[in-house]
């Protein structure tokens, strides 16, 4: 039976995903290999396929648990007592953040996506567009109400939004001179910008 935690009491699979995301991220998810995130998690191959069934499975797990997360956050947002212009404009903000606050797994899964296996691409896509959809649910309920304008179709804005979202990886830096909510607040400011009628 696996042990389910090391000497400082942290869970095995926390360790084997803290392991993964690091040398995938320094080295790519196609240059890592099972060995190296078992000896660099201080586990045996054995520990890793209790816990997961595969590499295509860590992989999965990195981007789905900033995926629960956000989701979890887009649902309060959305199921707050606010005006539809504030929950939208935090919904915004919080997924950059969240994001900016993931980079490395965010990062990891967008260059590593297409190394899913069919079954588990198509896994993510559902959980992905779950939570695009509860955010265009917002964006239709603000033009539905006439807080914003109908003038772009809903599914346009919420892909606008995301493709920012999906490239910070590519520019975003800690030492850069605004802060993850800085940015999180330029982006949703824009994006409310351009749904006001």
């Amino acid at each position: 039976m696996a042990r389910t935690t090391d000497g400082d009491g942290t869970p095995v699979p926390q360790r084997l995903l803290a392991a993964a995301t690091r040398l995938f991220a320094d080295h790519g998810y196609d240059r890592t290999s099972v060995q190296e995130i078992v000896e660099a998690a201080g586990v045996t191959k054995g520990a890793l396929y209790h816990y997961f069934g595969s590499k295509d499975d860590l992989l999965h797990e990195v981007y789905a648990r900033m995926l629960r997360v956000q989701q979890e956050r887009l649902d309060a947002i959305a199921d707050a007592d606010a005006p539809v212009e504030q929950r939208v404009r935090d919904a915004a903000a919080d997924v950059v953040v969240t994001t900016i606050d993931n980079l490395d797994d965010a990062s990891i899964f967008f260059r590593s996506m297409h190394h899913l296996s069919p079954e588990k691409n198509k896994q993510v896509r559902a959980e992905r567009r779950r939570y695009h959809e509860r955010f265009r649910a917002l964006i239709e309920e603000g033009q539905d109400s006439g807080v914003f304008s109908t003038a772009t179709p809903a599914d346009l804005v919420v892909d606008y939004h995301f493709g920012s979202v999906h490239h910070l990886s590519t520019w975003y830096s800690p030492e850069g001179p605004l802060t993850p909510q800085q940015v999180a607040d330029h982006l949703a400011d824009l994006l409310l910008r351009a749904l006001r009628p």
